[in-house]
């Protein structure tokens, strides 16, 4: 039987199909003007009438015993909730971030589940929605297939996080059910199977590492490959000492501007630094920098002449930094993790623990807090810990004569 041709049983109450390269027969029926369908599983056309009776009467069952779902369904809910999520987060979520739920709901979850009924999304439903993305499409590789290397392209499952990212997109959808009163309660969308995961450690530079790194950087500013890119070049340099000497993260280097930035004498230390006004995914937060962040600071004042209001990276190094890091073989360390300009932040925080600072006044600079520093830096903490009051005992009482 060629795809396209339907078959009506029941006096054309239900209507059985195949989908384009598929072999097994769907079926549809319309119950108080709500249009039902679902799969047979079956690819013999006769199996695949017996199942479509039998789902037709379960159907007409429900609705006798006011049993069938009703209400809104998951589409309606995710137009709304699109709409709400973009109007009432502006200026506190970037645009790609709103794209981002967008693009899930798009993609993946509407083809899904669009048509069901809120009420019918139940716990198992989601875990039926994480199969249905870690199973290969039965398509695929007619819809994928290389001309080139005349062989289909290869399938690799979506990663943990990005199923993570879509699950939360859908709870975020019947949040909003919730909040207009489509639906009581929200299913638990937990992974039922997953374990504790691992704590794994934020990928930094050693003090070494970061030596070979910085006078990379040092090099490249001085001789670029292409002279062109010599103002890169310094601008990069510059960029990577001023980052490990003040732990910020690179979205708020990004919007830094230069009245952000003072030169101070600090009266606690004694020695000259940076004071900073940082805005960033927290709102506005303060820090004050190492030492060797001021002369990269005063060496781009001298460089780039600038107003008060100019940003002071307004271009991307992502991949010139790359470049280095892949040259000088630092791009992933012992344990495979690749090394972004995150892992200056990440590094500048290890150097302080590693010097014995204060772990909350660590956390404060950096905007941070005590218990993220203690769960992703946790291997570079044990410089911090004092034998002396670990290793304490009891002293034992004389023995008597």
């Amino acid at each position: 039987m060629s795809n396209g041709v339907q078959h009506k049983i029941l006096g054309d109450k239900v209507a059985l199909y195949r989908r384009p390269n598929s072999s097994r027969w769907h079926c549809s029926a319309s119950v108080k003007g709500k249009q039902y369908r679902t799969s047979t599983k079956q690819e013999s056309l006769k199996a695949a009438k017996d199942v479509a009776q039998d789902w037709y009467m379960e159907l007409l069952n429900k609705d006798r015993f006011g049993e069938l779902s009703s209400g809104k369904t998951f589409r309606e809910a995710a137009r709304v909730f699109e709409k709400e999520y973009e109007v009432t987060t502006h200026g506190r979520r970037s645009p790609k971030w709103v794209q981002g739920h967008k693009d899930r709901l798009r993609l993946h979850l509407l083809p899904f589940l669009g048509s069901k009924s809120l009420k019918e999304i139940t716990s198992g439903v989601g875990q039926e929605y994480r199969v249905h993305r870690m199973t290969k499409p039965k398509n695929w590789d007619v819809e994928h297939f290389d001309d080139d290397k005349l062989e289909p392209k290869p399938w690799k499952p979506p990663a943990r996080n990005t199923i993570h990212n879509e699950i939360v997109t859908l709870s975020m959808v019947l949040k909003t059910a919730q909040r207009h009163g489509w639906i009581d309660f929200i299913p638990d969308l937990s992974d039922p199977y997953r374990r504790q995961s691992k704590v794994e450690h934020r990928p930094w530079f050693t003090p070494k590492e970061y030596k070979q790194f910085y006078e990379a950087t040092r090099a490249n500013a001085a001789n670029p490959k292409n002279p062109r890119y010599k103002w890169y070049a310094e601008q990069l340099h510059d960029y990577v000492l001023l980052m490990a000497n003040t732990g910020l993260r690179p979205d708020e280097a990004k919007r830094l501007e230069y009245r952000d930035i003072e030169i101070v004498d600090d009266e606690a230390t004694g020695e000259t630094i940076l004071e900073i006004e940082v805005r960033g995914k927290r709102g506005v937060g303060y820090c004050k920098s190492m030492p060797g962040a001021v002369r990269p600071y005063e060496r781009m004042l001298k460089r780039n002449n600038p107003e008060q209001t100019d940003r002071l990276f307004p271009s991307d190094f992502k991949k010139m930094l790359n470049g280095i890091l892949h040259k000088q073989k630092l791009k992933f360390d012992r344990n495979g993790k690749a090394r972004t300009a995150y892992s200056l932040r990440h590094s500048y925080i290890c150097f302080r623990l590693l010097e014995g600072a204060d772990i909350y006044q660590v956390a404060k600079n950096c905007r941070t807090s005590v218990e993220m520093i203690e769960k992703h830096y946790a291997a570079h903490l044990k410089d911090m810990i004092d034998a002396s009051l670990v290793n304490v005992r009891r002293k034992k009482a004389g023995k008597t004569q």
